[in-house]
């Protein structure tokens, strides 16, 4: 913690505690069952001590404790008790008691154990204080990297879902397929979700299946006869939410490699179910062919990037398990709903 960090303005609730703190403490140090009543000196001596520890609180706490200089921080709370020692053996002691304590000097240890508590209690809550304010810090900056780091990724995803497909449809179009006026419907269904519908952190769990439908029926458009797709869907409750364009990127996954490997009996089969605790499984089977450009099928921006936003969202919430078989290769996702960061 820096100083200009603990110098910045003390808050509102930072002066209640504070109140609270050094009423409390003044009744801890003028407690006394034999004679309840609060009495003119018991106020002026904690005054005393409640100024020692102002001074250590809010000058000394911050410039030099700190800033690591605890040589200068221990010489500092030594000069300053012996000041409150003084003052009080020689000044308000000779005040209020001038013909019984304020005749002779009790000792170094007497003083201390008469002021030393109030002090303490008044430092070490304030440590406490700046401890609990700056572990807060550390959560809220860590909450904004990972926010940001969660922004990043997803604006990942939009080129590279968009500069596969843009492949796709050039390569129709040179073609001249009267097919190409559909797919450029559906990929257009699909870009105005992305674009419009899913800048929040979370979507409607419909909304986000209502996108897989329209990105199956692009590739179904144009895996045309060489292949089928299947998607099922079972039990979507409307009142769930979900991280969005996760689910997609491992059916974006399958659509690539099976289309890259085979150019005929193409598989792709999704399914999705929401079970009744509020857990969504996620199945996606894919064919391909073992060839040279599917040897290392988990790997590129889209299958990295969606487990990092997994881990980033659902840290204990989800189950991820890929599987690559001969000829297939399988996702099993499954993510609790109520669970996310």
């Amino acid at each position: 913690m820096n100083n200009k960090l603990s110098r910045k303005s003390i808050s509102i609730q930072e002066i209640i505690f504070q109140f609270i703190l050094n009423i409390l403490a003044f009744v801890f140090y003028s407690f006394d069952k034999h004679n309840p009543q609060i009495a003119l000196h018991q106020i002026v001596f904690f005054i005393n001590y409640a100024t020692i520890a102002f001074l250590i609180n809010y000058v000394f706490l911050p410039k030099f404790f700190y800033q690591k200089k605890y040589i200068q921080f221990s010489l500092i709370i030594i000069l300053l008790t012996s000041i409150s020692i003084i003052i009080e053996e020689f000044v308000l002691e000779q005040i209020f008691f001038p013909d019984t304590r304020g005749r002779k000097f009790a000792g170094m240890f007497y003083t201390l154990l008469n002021g030393m508590p109030v002090i303490t209690m008044l430092s070490g809550f304030k440590f406490a204080w700046d401890a609990l304010m700056k572990q807060h810090e550390v959560e809220k900056l860590e909450a904004a990297i990972k926010d940001s780091e969660l922004r990043f990724l997803k604006s990942q995803i939009n080129p590279h879902f968009l500069f596969n497909n843009l492949n796709n449809l050039y390569a129709y179009a040179i073609e001249k397929s009267p097919k190409t006026p559909e797919i450029i419907l559906e990929l257009s269904a699909v870009l105005r979700y992305m674009l419009y519908e899913c800048k929040e952190k979370f979507v409607l769990l419909e909304k986000e299946i209502e996108l897989i439908h329209h990105y199956m029926q692009l590739n179904e458009l144009q895996i045309e006869d060489r292949g089928k797709i299947h998607f099922t869907k079972r039990n979507i409750d409307g009142s769930f939410y979900i991280a969005p364009i996760i689910l997609i990127v491992f059916i974006e996954n399958a659509y690539k490699h099976s289309t890259a490997s085979q150019t005929k009996d193409i598989l792709i089969d999704v399914e999705v179910e929401l079970t009744p605790n509020g857990v969504l499984k996620f199945i996606c089977k894919n064919s391909f062919q073992q060839l040279s450009n599917t040897n290392d099928l988990s790997s590129g921006i889209g299958l990295e990037n969606v487990k990092k936003r997994l881990q980033l969202i659902y840290p204990n919430a989800h189950e991820l398990k890929i599987i690559r078989g001969d000829e297939t290769f399988e996702v099993y996702l499954s993510i609790n709903l109520h669970e996310v960061i």
